[in-house]
């Protein structure tokens, strides 16, 4: 079963930071369903609200799946997840996910497949406000020469999450 999109409780926000390949991952979310997945990067600190709450251990099943997916032996996650976002985002999120593993699209596409073939730079806008990286899978869009474009957590991440893909596809 594919990850899912459900809705978290807004009052409450548990986190914790899990190692990978691309360094360390804060996950947070209600302590069920996971809100975000986010990395640091030259030009962004993670920055964990005082109100959240640090529980090693709270998203064992998101922990798991990442370790499978990183060493190539997960192509779809199976999770609750909920993203907060505008309608139109959560469009181009849920989009996304159906993005095959190891496969790439390219934000006009993208555009197309939530019938918006002109909104390919607010396509590119929401895909860069994604805030589960990694398992909504933002990384596989590309631009139209089949460039790689932008990615919140960097370019040489991308790279690496493409590759891993592919040799794995």
């Amino acid at each position: 079963m594919p990850a899912t999109f459900g809705t978290a409780d807004d009052t409450i926000k548990v986190y914790d930071i899990v190692d990978s390949p691309i360094g360390d991952l804060v996950l947070a979310g209600d302590g069920t369903a996971l809100t975000g997945l986010y990395m640091e990067t030259d030009q962004h600190r993670i920055l964990i609200d005082t109100a959240w709450t640090r529980r090693p251990g709270a998203y064992p099943e998101v922990a798991a799946q990442l370790a499978a997916y990183f060493a190539g032996e997960l192509h779809e996650f199976d999770l609750t997840l909920a993203p907060r976002g505008t309608e139109f985002q959560r469009a181009v999120w849920s989009a996304l996910m159906d993005i095959p593993y190891g496969r790439t699209t390219t934000y006009a596409r993208l555009a197309g497949e939530i019938d918006r073939p002109t909104a390919i730079r607010a396509v590119g806008a929401a895909n860069g406000r994604n805030p589960i990286a990694v398992i909504v899978p933002c990384h596989r869009v590309i631009g139209s020469d089949g460039s790689l474009t932008g990615y919140g957590g960097g370019l040489p991440r991308k790279r690496m999450l493409l590759d891993l893909e592919s040799r794995g596809a």
